[in-house]
């Protein structure tokens, strides 16, 4: 009995340092976002600047994206995580420097590649660590608890970003968005090695992804609400700075409001999956997306906030759900490579609109594109809707 109870505690106390090192991780890896999309718009290379920053990134996680999946269900899980973060630890620091200089947008695109690189398998490493590192918790829970963390340090990575970025140099920033990186890695030193080997014997070599209705629903549902949340990141710079005429502290208080949406979106989850059938529910949330990017042309600064939240809190319920119901439903043993798929359909869906975006952009109001983007949302959920019967006899 000691000797369990002692390993129940340590179960939690490791439990307890990867939502710690989680927290530090969605910090940085925000405000390094954050930083860079404002960097290119006040300085006056506009949208188009910011779509080939979001389109290279995602370039990038399109081609890490598959790798990451195989890594996670062959490799330790904990020791990609180590590596990935100081890899992104050294690549804000390198940005940091090369910013002392001119004005170096390309640096920031360059940027991108090592950082959205190791950001995936940081992501998907970490995420497909929760069922063995939970201390016990059931799936709903821990997953809940680490998207309130992770949204947290989101929030966190608003607001300090948006006040760095008006007091200071963008040096200094990065160096902020680089020390968090390296209390993520301190952290997940003490959480337990605990190889995927260890608890599928066999299984990670034998098992293969089976690709049916079932994660093609997710998968569809994961890539409108991925595209969603870029596009907030995409436009979000413009939309403050050129249709509302604020500042990069407007621009923060915008990103809190979605993160602070966010973490309302998982705490939201556990009461409504017990009235609502979670397919169901996926299709609400898409239908109130779609209709809070569709009024933000007629809001202004009081109104966007909210709607923010808004977008913030269903963005999150949606993904939360998603990943509750993939970890539910695949064997661990694949459960990378499901992730690495799910962001794939994601990733090649934005990068397309993106693309689109870094041509078309600079020609129309940002308020334009999200009203464009809501109609894509409503066309694509009549899609879902007429063939959700089919998905409910065969998923």
């Amino acid at each position: 009995m000691p000797r369990s109870c002692s390993g129940a505690d340590y179960g939690s106390h490791s439990f307890n340092w990867y939502l710690a090192s989680t927290f530090a991780s969605a910090v940085g890896r925000n405000a390094y976002h954050f930083a860079c999309a404002w960097i290119l718009v006040v300085s006056g290379h506009g949208v188009s600047a910011v779509a080939v920053f979001f389109t290279s990134l995602s370039m990038a996680e399109l081609i890490a994206s598959p790798l990451a999946g195989w890594m996670s269900d062959h490799c330790d899980r904990r020791l990609l995580c180590l590596i990935a973060d100081f890899v992104r630890f050294l690549t804000a620091l390198a940005l940091g420097a090369i910013m002392i200089g001119s004005d170096l947008h390309w640096a920031i695109w360059l940027s991108t590649i090592p950082f959205a690189a190791c950001d995936r398998i940081a992501l998907t490493a970490s995420q497909s660590m929760i069922p063995s590192v939970g201390a016990g918790l059931p799936l709903s829970t821990a997953n809940c608890i680490v998207c309130f963390l992770t949204q947290s340090g989101s929030l966190v990575a608003a607001a300090l970003a948006g006040v760095l970025l008006h007091v200071s140099a963008p040096t200094f920033t990065l160096a902020a968005i680089a020390s968090a990186f390296a209390i993520s890695v301190c952290c997940m030193c003490l959480v337990r090695r605990e190889p995927l080997s260890a608890q599928d014997t066999g299984d990670t070599t034998k098992s293969e992804l089976r690709v049916d209705n079932h994660l093609l629903r997710l998968g569809a549902v994961y890539a409108l609400l991925y595209v969603g949340g870029m596009l907030v990141s995409v436009i979000g710079p413009s939309f403050v700075f050129e249709e509302l005429g604020g500042s990069a502290i407007d621009f923060g208080q915008l990103e809190s409001a979605w993160s602070a949406g966010s973490i309302l979106g998982a705490i939201l989850l556990m009461p409504l999956v017990r009235v609502i059938d979670i397919p169901i529910l996926q299709l609400i949330i898409l239908a109130l997306t779609a209709f809070s990017f569709a009024v933000l042309k007629m809001l202004d600064l009081p109104w966007a906030l909210l709607a923010f939240a808004t977008l913030g809190t269903l963005f999150n319920l949606g993904r939360v759900a998603v990943e509750v119901t993939l970890q539910s439903s695949i064997p661990r043993a694949t459960l990378g490579r499901a992730k690495g798929a799910l962001h794939c359909t994601g990733v090649f869906l934005g990068l397309i609109l993106f693309a689109i975006g870094a041509a078309f952009s600079d020609q129309v109001r940002p308020s334009t594109i999200f009203l464009v983007f809501a109609g894509i949302l409503a066309l694509s959920l009549v899609v879902l809707i007429v063939f959700r019967v089919d998905w409910y006899q065969k998923g």
